[in-house]
C-alpha cells in the first residue's frame, strides 16, 4: 500500500470516530503527558487501533490519540510522539501530522524537553522555539511528493508563527513565568551530546537541543499548518555544567517545567 493510501485509510477510520473537524494539535513531550490531563475529553483512541499508526516505545510516552477540548476549544493531542531514534523512518515518525490534517488541523502545538545550552538557562526552565536547526541524517519531505502534502521545495522562513510566539510571550508575561526564546537543534540521538558536541552547537546558533520536533515541523509547515513549539530544559549543555543525567532526573526536570508549559499552551489555545 502506498503511503498515501496509509494516511487515507488512518485519515477515514479516525473521521468515522470523531466526524467533527478539529483545527488544533497538540504533541505532548517527553514528561508533559499531563497537559493531556487537562482537556476534556470525548474520545481516546489507542494509536495501536488506528490503521498504519507506529506504536510509542518510549517508557515516557503512552501512545493514545485525544480528542476533546482544552481552553474552550477543540483539540486533538498525541499522548506520545515517535523518535527516529526509535527506528522508524521519518514518514513514519510524521505520519500522524499527515493523517490530522486531513482532518482540518490548522495549528500545531508542540512540546518536548531538551537539553539547555544557553548559559542564561537553568534546569526546569522553559524556552520557546523561535526557529530552529535541522541535523538529522533524514528529511520527511524526502522523496516521492504528491501535490496534497504541499509545496516540493516548501519556505521554511517562518517555521515557528511570530503570531503565536508573541502571543505566548504576553501571556508569559502576564502571569509573571520566566520564559526564554531561542533556537532549538533537532539531532538523530538517542545518545546525549559529548561536551564538544554541546560546543559546536552552541557556536552554530542553538540555545537547546533535542531528538524529535524538527521532523514534525517540516511537515507541518509544508502542509500549510502554523506552528508554535516549546521546549522544557531538562539538563544543561552549557560549559562547567555538563554532569552525568538519567532519564529519571529528565523526567523530574520536564515535571518542573510542565505546569508553566501547560499554562501557557492552555492560555494560548483560548486566546485563538
Amino acid at each position: 500500500m502506498t503511503y498515501p493510501s496509509q494516511i487515507a485509510e488512518a485519515s477515514n477510520f479516525l473521521k468515522n470516530l470523531y466526524p467533527e473537524p478539529i483545527e488544533n494539535m497538540i504533541i505532548l513531550g517527553t514528561g508533559l503527558g499531563k497537559l493531556g490531563d487537562q482537556i476534556d475529553p470525548d474520545l481516546e483512541v489507542d494509536y495501536a487501533d488506528i490503521p498504519h499508526f507506529p506504536v510509542s516505545t518510549v517508557e515516557s510516552h503512552s501512545g493514545k490519540l485525544i480528542f476533546g477540548t482544552l481552553g474552550g476549544k477543540k483539540v486533538v493531542a498525541m499522548k506520545g510522539r515517535f523518535h527516529y531514534y526509535e527506528g522508524y523512518s521519518m514518514k513514519q515518525v510524521t505520519f500522524p501530522v499527515r493523517v490530522l490534517k486531513t482532518l482540518g488541523v490548522k495549528r500545531l502545538f508542540v512540546s518536548n524537553a531538551s537539553g539547555g545550552l544557553n548559559p542564561n538557562q537553568e534546569v526546569g526552565e522553559v524556552m520557546i522555539i523561535s526557529d530552529h536547526i535541522d541535523l538529522f541524517p533524514e528529511n520527511p519531505l524526502r522523496g516521492h511528493n504528491p501535490d496534497e502534502f504541499g509545496p516540493r521545495f516548501p519556505d521554511m522562513s517562518d517555521a515557528y508563527s511570530k503570531r503565536l510566539i508573541e502571543k505566548a510571550e504576553k501571556i508569559g508575561k502576564d502571569l509573571g513565568f520566566k520564559l526564554h526564546k531561542g533556537v532549538y537543534a533537532g539531532v538523530s540521538g538517542p545518545n546525549l551530546e559529548t561536551p564538544a558536541e554541546y560546543k559546536y552547537l552552541r557556536i552554530i546558533g542553538a540555545d537547546a537541543v533535542g531528538m524529535s520536533t524538527v521532523p514534525e515541523v517540516l511537515v507541518a509547515r509544508q502542509s500549510g499548518i502554523e506552528v508554535f513549539g516549546i521546549s522544557a530544559i531538562t539538563d544543561l549543555g552549557v560549559e562547567g555544567k555538563i554532569k552525568k543525567i538519567t532519564l529519571q532526573e529528565v523526567l523530574e526536570a520536564a515535571a518542573k517545567a510542565e505546569p508553566i508549559m501547560a499554562r501557557v499552551m492552555k492560555e494560548l489555545i483560548q486566546a485563538l
